[in-house]
């Protein structure tokens, strides 16, 4: 593997990242009194991103379009290949790995529950910078699904956003 997979996500404070309907209104509601997170900064040096569809469709509810400027590939069985112009849908991991390894990706910015929980069981995710939003919304999608086996990880920094939010870092240790 010659890239380097990161995540870059935001969690309520009892774990989840979406409601069970996939909204995050309870995170664009607050996002903006965290101030400066570093996103921008962490997306200025990746050169792809990998969504599920879920995720690629949340996105497509935005005013606009986050990626530009990115190779954006989305994993998926059910998207059609032609949905948008701007993405690359793939059906299996093995074939995204192989286009990413091909296309010589060098920093993956891995966006989404699936997506997260595919790479991590997979080992190929590299580190994690969680920001937890102060909300507990009760029930939704976990960040974190079943694993096989325990995934050892190397605390860097944790660091206190404005309006209670607390942003960690953490490098997979392999």
């Amino acid at each position: 593997m010659s890239f380097h997979a990161a995540v870059f996500i935001a969690v309520s404070l009892d774990g989840f990242i979406a409601r069970p309907d996939g909204a995050i209104d309870w995170l664009t509601e607050r996002g903006e009194q965290a101030g400066d997170t570093g996103y921008d900064q962490f997306m200025a040096a990746i050169d792809t991103v990998v969504l599920g569809r879920k995720t690629f469709e949340t996105v497509l509810t935005f005013d606009f379009w986050p990626y530009e400027g990115k190779q954006v590939e989305v994993l998926s069985t059910t998207l059609p290949a032609d949905a948008d112009e701007r993405v690359i849908v793939h059906r299996t991991l093995d074939g995204l790995v192989e286009t990413l390894n091909d296309r010589g990706a060098k920093r993956i910015y891995a966006d989404g529950g699936r997506i997260v929980q595919t790479f991590l069981r997979a080992g190929l995710l590299n580190e994690l910078t969680i920001t937890t939003v102060p909300v507990l919304i009760g029930e939704g999608i976990p960040l974190f699904g079943a694993l096989d086996a325990d995934i050892a990880l190397t605390h860097n920094a944790t660091r206190t956003l404005n309006a209670g939010f607390v942003q960690s870092d953490y490098t997979i240790r392999r």
